[in-house]
């Protein structure tokens, strides 16, 4: 059985805007500081919709570093997942140093994920807003989409896009519905 596609998503900055600290993009701390973007949660539903699995992959140092708690870090994701309909979120909490697998621009999430769901890399999309989102797609196989922002290049995805919303459009003109075959347990 081959493998169905899967739009792996970034956090901040795709799903919910940043928060901005000392002039640099950065992640909500509280569940007070998460704002979903506007289309976000629209733009799952379609993907959910045309047959796509969808993830969060995120990298999340603050736990780490001290700056948050886990659980504060855990009742942000059970708010996100209120209002975005994702199969799954996977968050990094490991720091630049400590050498993981699973840390952007590593494509380690996408690689786990792939194999615990069964999903066709070479079908499926990674949507970020930072260069370490698009790295970390190609690694693993998938295509990419950035969204434009200030704070990234601009440059090294297979398209960059305005929005999550107009992401959405675009991959599903591009790689239409698929079928979706039965989840397995």
């Amino acid at each position: 059985m081959s493998g169905r596609p899967a739009i792996f998503l970034d956090r901040d900055g795709v799903l919910n805007d940043v928060v901005w600290r000392d002039g640099k993009p950065a992640s909500p701390r509280t569940v007070d500081e998460l704002r979903i973007a506007d289309g976000a949660a629209e733009a799952v539903q379609a993907f959910n919709a045309a047959g796509y699995l969808t993830f969060v992959v995120t990298n999340q140092p603050d736990v780490r570093r001290g700056k948050m708690t886990a659980e504060a870090l855990d009742a942000i994701h059970d708010a996100l997942i209120q209002t975005v309909p994702v199969n799954e979120v996977r968050a990094c909490l490991h720091d630049n140093d400590d050498g993981c697998d699973c840390r952007k621009p590593k494509a380690g999430m996408l690689l786990d994920l792939a194999a615990r769901w069964t999903i066709d890399l070479g079908a499926s999309w990674m949507i970020g807003d930072m260069d370490r989102d698009t790295h970390c797609g190609r690694s693993a196989g998938a295509r990419t989409v950035l969204l434009g922002r200030d704070y990234n290049s601009g440059s090294g995805a297979d398209v960059v896009v305005p929005d999550l919303r107009q992401a959405a459009a675009w991959i599903l003109q591009t790689s239409p519905a698929v079928p979706t075959p039965a989840l397995q347990d």
